[in-house]
């Protein structure tokens, strides 16, 4: 049986790529819906850019919300400089037709998750986590409906990208993150220390534009754009696709390791506000709150990865 899921979402290239990937896997994933959130650009983007990815894979019926506009106590910092300044620079694609649901994006995921049977539906969180933590502030009763949280974000031994010490999505909104690393819910962690391990190469960009297909050219010139900036940054030869490694996982978990351990959000660092404090030795003596992982199956990942968008 398929999996209900929302995607939380900032989109960001390779937010699109996690949103096709789970529009590509139909046995595995049922997509409730797609809740917007400010991240790597303002909320009037990432909601746009998610019905733009939905009309790209021809599912004008997958239902868009907005959510939060900007993060739970901080002034709201985005990526444009990775992203560009649609945050799905790169190719040109109209605007949307398919109109936003109605509706607040919190309102949609607390109404979901009380009328879904309890721990079925598990949220896929790819970008700051201002809207789950709005949802869980607003309704404390849904917490324990919650059948897993799968996100992106935080680093441990890869460190930071947006300061030497922070991932983005947990540095942007990290009282968000604190709220949800502290719920008690069944999480799961893609970090850098694995998104870094899934890197794009010549080879594999030229299997998305072999597609064929619009999906396949979209994907391939979106990873061509951000490529410039990691390849730059890090000096590697492609750049990590992040967020699509949430939806792998749902689909082929033993693509992933990693471990059970104590992670905490560090709130107050003069230069470390946004760190994920992992204890992944475990000497912290804490509890486990997280399963985060440490490895990919690279080459498995990339073949998941184009074997599913080749459908679209």
């Amino acid at each position: 049986m398929a999996r209900k899921i929302i995607i939380d979402t900032d989109p960001g290239q390779d937010d699109a790529v996690a949103i096709l990937l789970a529009l590509a896997s139909p046995d595995e994933i049922d997509l409730l819906g797609i809740t917007a959130v400010a991240g790597n650009v303002p909320l009037a983007l990432t909601q746009k850019n998610a019905r733009i990815v939905c009309e790209l894979a021809r599912r004008r019926d997958v239902r868009v919300f907005a959510g939060c506009d900007a993060p739970l106590a901080r002034p709201l910092v985005t990526a444009e400089h990775v992203h560009g300044k649609t945050g799905l620079d790169g190719p040109q694609l109209p605007d949307p037709t398919m109109p936003l649901a109605d509706g607040h994006a919190v309102d949609f995921l607390i109404e979901t998750l009380r009328r879904e049977p309890s721990g079925s539906v598990t949220l896929v969180p790819i970008g700051p986590l201002t809207n789950i933590a709005a949802a869980f502030r607003a309704a404390p009763d849904i917490i324990p409906r919650v059948g897993q949280v799968v996100l992106m974000g935080g680093a441990y031994f890869e460190v930071g990208n947006i300061t030497p010490a922070a991932e983005f999505n947990i540095y942007v909104d990290p009282e968000a993150a604190d709220i949800v690393f502290r719920s008690g819910v069944d999480l799961v962690v893609m970090p850098l220390d694995v998104t870094h391990k899934a890197l794009t190469s010549r080879s594999r960009v030229a299997a998305f534009r072999g597609m064929g297909t619009e999906v396949g050219r979209m994907v391939a010139e979106w990873t061509d754009f951000f490529e410039r900036f990691d390849k730059e940054k890090y000096g590697a030869e492609g750049a990590p696709l992040h967020d699509p490694c949430t939806i792998a996982w749902l689909i082929r978990p033993e693509l992933f390791t990693g471990r059970h351990i104590n992670v905490e959000i560090e709130l107050e660092g003069r230069h470390t506000t946004g760190m994920t404090v992992a204890d992944w030795w475990r000497v912290s003596g804490r509890g486990a709150n997280a399963l985060f992982m440490g490895g990919v199956d690279d080459a498995g990942f990339y073949a998941l990865l184009t074997e599913r968008l080749a459908r679209l």
